[in-house]
C-alpha cells in the first residue's frame, strides 16, 4: 500500500462533509437544489474531521488549510470548536473528480471504507 497523500486526505474529507448533506451527488438538478441544501448543512467539527482522516492533527490542518485555500470548504469557529462546512465548489469537485480519484487511489478508498457504506459516487465505479 503507497503512502496516503493530502489529495487523498482531502477527498476523503470532503466525502464525509458530503455525506452529511444526504444528496445525490450526480443528480440532473444538483445546482438546483444544492443552494438551499447548503445554507442548512450543520457541518462537522475539527475533531469529526480529524477521525474521518484518521490522521493527526498536523495533517488534519494541513488538509482544512489546502480545502479552505481552494474554497472547498469555510471554515467558522464558535466558542472554541471549529464548524466546517462544504462549499458548492466543494461538492462540485468531488462530483466532478470521484472517477480520477478513484483511479488513482482505488485500494485506499476501499480499505477506508471497509467498516462502513461506500458512498454512493464510489459505487458506481465498482
Amino acid at each position: 500500500m503507497s503512502y496516503k497523500t493530502s489529495e487523498l486526505y482531502c477527498c476523503f474529507a470532503l466525502g464525509r462533509l458530503i455525506q452529511e448533506l444526504d444528496i445525490d451527488i450526480n443528480q440532473k438538478d444538483l445546482g438546483l437544489i444544492l443552494d438551499k441544501v447548503l445554507t442548512e448543512q450543520v457541518g462537522l467539527t475539527k475533531s469529526e474531521i480529524k477521525h474521518e482522516i484518521k490522521s493527526n492533527n498536523f495533517m488534519t490542518n494541513k488538509v482544512l488549510f489546502i480545502l479552505e485555500k481552494k474554497k472547498f470548504i469555510r471554515i467558522g469557529k464558535t466558542n472554541d470548536r471549529y464548524n466546517i462546512k462544504i462549499t458548492k465548489k466543494g461538492v462540485f469537485h468531488i462530483r466532478d473528480f470521484h472517477k480520477f480519484y478513484w483511479s488513482i487511489f482505488d485500494e485506499h478508498i476501499i480499505l477506508h471504507y471497509r467498516f462502513r457504506k461506500l458512498p454512493t459516487w464510489f459505487e458506481e465505479l465498482i
